[in-house]
């Protein structure tokens, strides 16, 4: 009987390399990932690690990049330019929130780069050009807003943004803490239900005339 020989595929290599790392830096931070469960985790060999992405903190970089095309990606495919402005903002929102419920790893990759004072991205072109798109169709369902009167004027979509997801992370981010100071049990799907909704009154709130 023949033997087959498995041929390496370098973009699955590479690919499953950097969920690993996903997985890896999102668990245990910076600081605490090892390059040696990332590299059993992806069955592949620290060798072809470095060869792929450099060394570690050029592959925290990678794994912060993928995360961040990976929710651009998401936003674009919502079409919100495509559907009335109060209904793009709500649906936003939802999305937002809905996003970092579903994928927390982004929130942990998140607070990883702050805990060291965003000196990965700050090498990063890939993360600025994904987020100007983004801001600029903001900006233009803000002023498609404005001119049919159901918006405010002078709304910065930056701003905004980050308003959003200020709303929607903090609850995440604090879920456990909150709930003991508060008496309730927040990740009680009631109560992220409640939530949700605040989150788009809060938003619609500020932005209608």
């Amino acid at each position: 009987m023949s033997k087959q020989i498995k041929k390496r595929n370098p973009e699955a290599t590479k690919r499953s390399i950097l969920e690993a790392a996903i997985k890896e830096f999102s668990t245990y931070g910076l600081g605490g990932a090892r390059v040696d469960r990332i590299a059993e985790r992806a069955d592949a060999n620290k060798r072809m690690l470095y060869h792929y992405f450099g060394n570690k903190d050029d592959l925290f970089l990678a794994a912060l990049e993928k995360t961040y095309a990976d929710i651009r990606s998401a936003e674009q495919a919502l079409q919100l330019e495509n559907i009335d402005p109060v209904d793009s903002i709500r649906r936003l929102v939802l999305f937002t929130w809905d996003y970092y419920e579903e994928n927390p790893h982004f929130l942990s990759l998140l607070n990883s780069e702050n805990l060291h004072k965003a000196v990965h991205i700050k090498r990063s072109k890939r993360i600025q050009l994904l987020h100007s798109p983004f801001v600029e169709m903001l900006r233009r369902i803000i002023a498609k807003g404005e001119t049919q009167g159901v918006f405010r004027a002078g709304v910065d979509p930056a701003q905004l943004y980050v308003s959003i997801a200020s709303v929607c992370y903090f609850y995440f981010s604090n879920i456990h803490t909150l709930s003991v100071i508060f008496g309730r049990d927040l990740a009680a799907q009631k109560a992220r239900t409640e939530r949700r909704d605040h989150a788009v009154d809060v938003i619609l709130g500020y932005l209608r005339v």
